[in-house]
């Protein structure tokens, strides 16, 4: 696997994560999705990264796979927590 492979890889994992986090506040949506498909992530603001998962999906779909294509919006910003504010108190 080359760099640009590996980086598209990454920046797929990272979706990944978000989706993730997205199913577990919208069940309806993983409801939705048919059992056994492969999940190809299309994200409107990464251009490179759209086409790349529509040419793996392409290939996938070519070998017989069921694939479901996710459009995926812009990202909000990144929350490491949910905490407005915390005091410690020794």
């Amino acid at each position: 696997m080359n760099n640009a492979d590996e980086a598209m890889v990454q920046r797929n994992i990272e979706l990944s994560a978000e989706f993730s986090r997205y199913l577990f506040e919208h069940p309806e949506i993983e409801a939705a999705l048919p059992k056994g498909a492969e999940i190809v992530f299309l994200p409107d603001f990464d251009v490179d990264l759209c086409a790349y998962n529509s040419q793996l999906g392409r290939e996938m779909e070519a070998r017989g796979e069921r694939v479901v294509s996710v459009l995926v919006g812009p990202l909000r910003e990144k929350i490491i927590s949910r905490i407005e504010s915390i005091a410690v108190q020794v």
